[in-house]
């Protein structure tokens, strides 16, 4: 006896967790993509709303991080106020909203008049649409994930959350290659006059693309039955339990930790390094954007297969792998691009292991994050664990870096940063259940055997 083909329901269910794919990683794209834009551009920016008199050129970059920064400190805010509204009236409403917020700041940032024409206010007004810029992205990640996850086929969780980073390394690919283009193509005069605009205008069209993905993106499995009353999951029954805020609290903690090394060193090594290879090893700017292109394709290349990995042989090994190996690389690495001797061969080799090793933590680290929270608060709880992080070790990496070579001279600066971090992550991460990604997601009542709690509570 023949089958017949699956009923219209049953293909639009088969359809979903692909569609979940695209939807949550296109505004990832986008974010990532102009964050990334506005690092390549840090010199250019600084020149144009921080520095108008020709100041001095560090100074300036100072001024243009400390923007690129503060953005970063309202994620954590992001992600709480956006991150209560998904976990109340959804993930699919909530990401809409995300996207509208970031697509419209970043559009203007291309538009925004500059100190010549504006004044004072220009800085100003610039710090004001990166403030609306950390706001979205705080309540993106969150969200994408959670719904990249929740979509995720038994044993996928760690590549479909995977998507989550593999689409921040495209977005920053596709800002490197922009700029890369733009300098190429165009004069240094017109790039620095009017050039710098056009990848910020851009954002609009790929804004709405991304848009109409996002309206025809389903609500997840997970929320629907937890907006129902009843379990997350497909084995439990009952109610899903209320979760211990103290006990959401530290798996907050404990989360932000875990990334710690990845936060610091993918901006350090794949968003910070142009402007540092120029200011302190006098690169020019081809030059620098050549080697985070290739900084940046080791990561992408890194990121699924590390989240395939890490779905067969747990989280841990696979991130302690690669916070462990930027601690003991990081130095040597710097060492390659420092040498006035090194190939361009060599220092192309140095950068693009640089971005392998944060692949490393980038593709398991989202799955390894919604699984610390169970439904109701798994979108505050992860998007808050990796917008902390962010707020401190990316947004501030470029200041950091900046300011303490400025007084001390110490061009191994990103080195000894992206070391400590790793090395505290590497603790962190050594407190990970080694057999966590097993089980289903968090969101079930209340475990009553050893192996369930360890299955289905938070903090795991």
């Amino acid at each position: 006896m023949t089958t017949s083909p699956a009923d219209p329901s049953e293909r639009a269910a088969g359809r979903a967790p692909r569609r979940a794919l695209v939807a949550g990683s296109v505004g990832n794209f986008i974010e990532w993509y102009e964050f990334g834009v506005y690092g390549f551009f840090a010199t250019i920016i600084a020149a144009n709303f921080f520095t108008p008199d020709g100041g001095n050129e560090l100074e300036g970059l100072v001024k243009t991080y400390a923007s690129f920064g503060i953005a970063f400190f309202f994620r954590p805010i992001g992600a709480a106020v956006f991150g209560r509204i998904g976990d109340r009236i959804g993930r699919r409403p909530t990401l809409i909203l995300v996207l509208l917020l970031m697509t419209g700041a970043t559009t203007l940032i291309g538009a925004l008049p500059t100190y010549d024409t504006l004044g004072a206010a220009a800085p100003w007004l610039l710090t004001l649409l990166r403030i609306l810029q950390g706001l979205s992205a705080g309540g993106e990640f969150g969200g994408a994930v959670s719904i990249m996850t929740e979509f995720a086929p038994p044993g996928r969780r760690g590549l479909y959350g995977a998507w989550q980073s593999f689409t921040v390394a495209l977005g920053l690919l596709a800002g490197a290659g922009v700029a890369a283009v733009l300098a190429t193509v165009m004069s240094e005069e017109s790039l620095g006059d009017w050039g710098w605009r056009l990848p910020f205008l851009l954002t609009l069209p790929i804004g709405l693309v991304a848009l109409w993905l996002r309206l025809r993106l389903e609500e997840t499995p997970f929320f629907r039955a937890t907006a129902d009353g009843s379990t997350g999951t497909a084995s439990a029954a009952g109610p899903e339990r209320v979760a211990d805020p103290r006990e959401v609290a530290g798996a907050i903690v404990m989360g932000a930790a875990r990334i710690m090394g990845w936060a610091a060193a993918g901006y350090t090594f794949l968003v910070v390094m142009p402007s540092y290879l120029q200011a302190t090893l006098n690169a020019t700017f081809q030059q620098a954007l050549v080697a985070t292109v290739v900084a940046n394709a080791g990561f992408a290349l890194a990121i699924l297969p590390a989240g395939l990995l890490s779905d067969r042989i747990g989280r841990r090994p696979v991130m302690l792998t690669g916070a462990a190996l930027v601690a003991v690389l990081a130095f040597p690495l710097l060492n390659v691009l420092q040498e006035p001797d090194s190939s361009a061969w060599v220092q192309g080799a140095a950068v693009f292991v640089a971005g392998v090793v944060v692949g490393l933590m980038a593709g398991p680290g989202p799955a390894m994050l919604a699984e610390m929270f169970p439904t109701r608060v798994r979108y505050t709880g992860l998007g808050l664990a990796y917008a902390l992080s962010n707020a401190v070790f990316s947004g501030c990496a470029g200041l950091i870096i900046t300011e303490v070579i400025k007084h001390t001279g110490e061009v191994d600066t990103p080195a000894y940063y992206v070391t400590v971090t790793c090395a505290i992550s590497v603790a962190a991460l050594a407190t990970l259940r080694g057999e966590h990604h097993r089980g289903a997601l968090p969101g079930a009542a209340r475990p009553t055997t050893g192996a369930e709690r360890e299955e289905e509570t938070p903090c795991g």
